[in-house]
């Protein structure tokens, strides 16, 4: 099995840790991994801000560097839909489109359907709780979604349970949106920041000391209103935590 590891760039630059929490689990695992110097941005930012000429650039590329790989796996729900869900418009009837798009895997999600990871031999003795990214949470699936009729699933919290001594909180509400939208925080930040308050204080409430998820993006929105506002909690990527991370 080879392992193209993408690391979305805003991480690479800004959380390098989360990056190579990542990178630590993989290797793990006793798994063949590469890290691919060529890779770009998948242009998520791009196609938000509706500059389609740049964003099929950048698709063009990912493609071209990890279409060689079994596997793609990368530390974010967001990035990953980017390129599973919305490339399609860039490529038709390409062959090597088609089997990135069958092979790219959030991290949590390849532990869990891919490897099926059944022990985790790391200690993170604190109450934590799970930000389901709304990427991740609707595009991937990492969870069951509160509108829909469905049965009750975290494939986040599943992971995290394999942790002997994690205490996992619940929320009163467990897969609202943090406000980041990664644009939206720009055009409508008084929104945004307000829906990460909210979000921040439902953790608080519940008793959370670290708060985690798959998407380092909506982490960091929150972070940076729990250091604004000095609120009594932590954020860590949920990859930090799989690998043994410690919170202090």
């Amino acid at each position: 099995m080879r392992i193209g590891l993408f690391i979305p760039c805003y991480m690479n630059e800004l959380y390098p840790e989360a990056s190579m929490a990542t990178l630590k689990i993989l290797e793990n695992l006793n798994l063949n991994v590469e890290y691919p110097t060529q890779q770009t941005c998948c242009g998520q930012p791009m196609a938000n801000a509706g500059c389609s000429k740049d964003v099929k650039t950048l698709a063009h590329n990912f493609v071209e560097t990890f279409k060689k790989y079994d596997y793609i796996v990368a530390p974010s729900g967001s990035c990953v839909a980017m390129v599973k869900e919305h490339y399609s418009e860039f490529f038709q009837d390409n062959s090597d489109y088609e089997k990135v798009q069958t092979s790219i895997y959030e991290i949590c999600e390849f532990l869990h359907d891919i490897i099926k990871v059944k022990k985790l031999n790391v200690s993170f003795p604190y109450k934590v709780g799970v930000h389901n990214s709304c990427h991740g949470h609707r595009e991937l699936k990492l969870a069951s979604c509160s509108e829909l009729n469905i049965p009750y699933f975290s494939k986040l919290k599943k992971l995290l349970s394999l942790i002997p001594d994690i205490q996992i909180v619940d929320l009163k509400r467990d897969d609202e949106c943090c406000g980041f939208g990664g644009t939206f925080a720009v055009t409508e930040d008084a929104i945004s920041a307000a829906m990460g308050k909210d979000r921040i204080k439902d953790h608080i409430d519940s008793g959370v000391q670290i708060m985690t998820g798959a998407d380092m993006s909506c982490l960091m929105h929150m972070e940076g209103i729990i250091n604004k506002n000095k609120e009594p909690i932590k954020v860590m990527h949920i990859a930090q935590i799989l690998a043994g991370g410690d919170a202090s």
